[in-house]
């Protein structure tokens, strides 16, 4: 049942958004061209999408955005499909729906600007760490001690995968979605991971006589 508004009417879906959840729980016929009805709306908002970003795909034309327009439209169906009780109203049904779509045209997007570029513990952007690791304004050689403490705990106290994770995400600003795609793993494993690693450096980096606070 929708909310009750300061009015006293109600906050819920416009009657074109019930006509759409109506539509795509129902069974039979009417479900299945809605769905491609929808699936339709999708295609047409990937395909707008990805050529506005057809110079961050590396300048793709042609049958290659249109694969990727495909692949984002089937993503967000699904996405949409498994998510209908979480739509509540606030915006329409079809912008609700539209922002499936983006997120993954964004992610494939970013996805593709990270391709082939493995990073790897020896690509760490230490030189400009100091700044954005150690918020105490501590003096200059004062972060440069903290900086080989540091260096030295991500080589020899992180797992593999924990250090390949922080390397990435802490020191390199990897999107957390390409690394969660290229290690096969997910967000939130990824966030695990890196707050595990977090957490170990601190460690080190207190018993080296440098505590970092909590937010770091």
């Amino acid at each position: 049942m929708a909310a009750p508004g300061n009015d006293g009417g109600t906050i819920g879906p416009d009657a074109a958004s019930r006509a759409w959840m109506d539509c795509l729980r129902a069974s039979g016929t009417r479900h299945d061209g809605c769905v491609r009805e929808l699936h339709a709306l999708l295609l047409r908002a990937a395909r707008r999408e990805v050529l506005r970003r057809r110079n961050l795909l590396g300048g793709a034309t042609g049958p290659e955005l249109e694969d990727l327009a495909y692949q984002c439209a089937g993503d967000a169906l699904l996405g949409i499909m498994d998510n209908l009780d979480s739509y509540r109203g606030a915006s329409r049904f079809t912008t609700w729906a539209y922002r499936f779509v983006l997120n993954h045209v964004s992610l494939k997007t970013r996805h593709h600007l990270w391709s082939g570029r493995r990073v790897v513990f020896e690509d760490a952007d230490w030189d400009h760490l100091p700044d954005r690791l150690f918020a105490s304004p501590h003096g200059r050689s004062e972060q440069r001690a903290q900086l080989q403490v540091l260096q030295r705990a991500v080589e020899e106290a992180l797992t593999a995968r924990q250090r390949e994770v922080f390397v990435s995400v802490a020191l390199n600003d990897v999107p957390i979605d390409v690394v969660a795609l290229r290690l096969d793993s997910t967000r939130g494993a990824i966030y695990k991971t890196l707050f595990d690693a977090r957490t170990k450096l601190r460690a080190c980096l207190a018993e080296a006589g440098y505590p970092l606070g909590e937010t770091t």
